[in-house]
């Protein structure tokens, strides 16, 4: 996988606040996204790879059930990352 661990802190950084808030809702947001899109790519070359594609699945899910959750807590922290991540919900 191409995320380097400084890239994490740029993530975490920009999202979490500092590179050590790594459980924030924001932060986890941004790694899934970065992971989705990394592995989109990846099965545009190569659409035979099933056991990417049910991982690219699971972490589309994973990212869509903290988005509900942030969406039920906080509206304007939803929106925000919706709108920085450029997502289309």
């Amino acid at each position: 996988m191409i995320l380097t661990s400084e890239k994490k802190k740029e993530i975490f950084t920009k999202f979490g606040g500092n590179e050590k808030n790594t459980g924030n809702a924001e932060a986890q947001i941004a790694m899934f996204t970065d992971r989705i899109n990394h592995l989109t790519n990846h099965l545009k070359s190569q659409p035979k790879d099933y056991s990417t594609q049910q991982s690219l699945i699971r972490l589309v899910g994973k990212r869509r059930s903290l988005l509900d959750y942030l969406n039920k807590t906080d509206i304007q922290r939803y929106r925000k990352i919706v709108a920085d991540l450029g997502l289309r919900k």
